[in-house]
């Protein structure tokens, strides 16, 4: 989609946040339209509370994540205000990526299955899954092409999902 959209030049961020939007908007109607008023899932107080909590936890631990984004970046808006500021920020070691490398991905991940509670969520969980999987592997290749090495050894240190200490696996040390 990139590629495709690199005719727009610095605002392709931006035009390439508008379509995932669309495209996020057309999906979830059409969960509405098909599965909206299906009854939540019976399931036990335990279990609902359990993946309510973790959707909370998902949720702050996204909000933490994005302090260690540049944010006006991300959406493509100061590729558009400052037309001079380079493409891409440093490769970032810090914050969340000390845990996992695709914190955004891993949160987002953590929020769509807590809150499969019916089949609108379930349905919801499988196609971000999907999604979040597959962006994550291009977004690999691209983080591979453009720090190399240093990211190939991030990578091989720390997962991309699931924080590290939770796979017995050390987190990077805290910058001083």
């Amino acid at each position: 989609m990139k590629r495709r959209m690199a005719a727009l030049g610095r605002t392709y961020r931006l035009a390439y946040n508008a379509v995932a939007t669309v495209h996020i908007a057309v999906v979830f109607g059409a969960g509405i339209l098909l599965l909206g008023d299906a009854p939540r899932f019976p399931l036990p107080l335990w279990a609902s509370a359990a993946m309510f909590g973790a959707a909370a936890v998902g949720t702050g631990l996204m909000l933490w994540s994005a302090r260690y984004y540049d944010m006006a970046r991300l959406a493509g808006t100061r590729q558009v205000r400052e037309p001079d500021a380079p493409e891409d920020e440093t490769l970032r070691l810090d914050g969340p990526h000390r845990f996992v490398r695709h914190p955004f991905y891993a949160t987002g991940l953590l929020i769509v299955w807590g809150l499969a509670q019916s089949p609108f969520g379930l349905a919801t969980a499988v196609w971000a899954s999907l999604y979040l999987v597959i962006g994550a592997a291009v977004e690999e290749r691209r983080l591979l092409r453009l720090y190399g090495d240093s990211y190939a050894d991030y990578r091989r240190k720390i997962p991309g999902f699931i924080p590290a200490p939770l796979l017995g696996r050390r987190p990077l040390p805290p910058r001083p």
